[in-house]
């Protein structure tokens, strides 16, 4: 049985939303982002750093996302992988640490506008910094989707899912307006089954409660 650590909301989506287009069969462990649970001594022997995901799979547990994706598609045979010697194989693994990049800025992003929930503990500096870094990533996965559907040219794989999650979560922080292909690329993304499939199983909303976090200035 292969057994999911999750948070709504959170980056364990991802791994959710994989699952579900592979068509495996899990269950869901729902963690609470705010409860504190993840700090707490048995989830930390899952999670050392009390994140999530966790995957416990094959016997063992896994709890990064990016090689949760990578081990899922190898051992599974999926061909929503691009193993060793496929042309796309480069491309495929850019992709996969690519949404690391951004989720780096979204985490900024979130600690900033939710985590740290008093005015005085916030930066606005910080706020209007880390959302034009968020804006400088996602061009660039403006100017791919502009030329084809998806991330790679052969079509969708597993790397849609991980940076999909993140042009998710990033509408919540900079406006998609500006970056008309993306926006399309997203409705195609939530329009896929699995998606929506994730989405219905994703539980009760915690961490981002409102549409759109501005930037101070407006």
């Amino acid at each position: 049985m292969i057994r999911l650590h999750h948070c709504p909301q959170a980056r364990s989506f991802r791994t959710l939303w994989l699952l579900k287009e592979m068509g495996l069969a899990f269950e869901v462990v729902y963690r609470s982002f705010l409860s504190g649970e993840l700090r707490g001594d048995g989830y930390l022997a899952l999670s050392p750093a009390g994140r999530v995901p966790a995957l416990e799979i094959d016997g063992r547990v896994l709890f990064e996302s990016g090689a949760i994706t990578e081990y899922l598609c190898e051992t599974r045979a999926s061909p929503l992988w691009r193993p060793p010697g496929d042309a796309e194989r480069a491309d495929w693994l850019q992709w996969l640490h690519f949404a690391e990049t951004i989720g780096q800025h979204l985490a900024a992003l979130t600690q900033q506008h939710i985590v740290l929930y008093e005015d005085h503990m916030r930066s606005a500096t910080v706020m209007k910094l880390e959302a034009r870094r968020l804006e400088k990533t996602l061009e660039v996965v403006e100017r791919a989707v502009s030329r084809r559907d998806w991330l790679l040219e052969s079509g969708f794989s597993a790397v849609d899912t991980n940076v999909g999650y993140g042009v998710m979560v990033a509408r919540r922080f900079v406006a998609l307006d500006p970056l008309p292909a993306t926006k399309r690329y997203l409705e195609r993304l939530e329009n896929r089954p699995a998606f929506r499939a994730a989405l219905d199983e994703d539980g009760k909303p915690e961490i981002y409660l409102k549409p759109f976090y501005g930037r101070p200035d407006g």
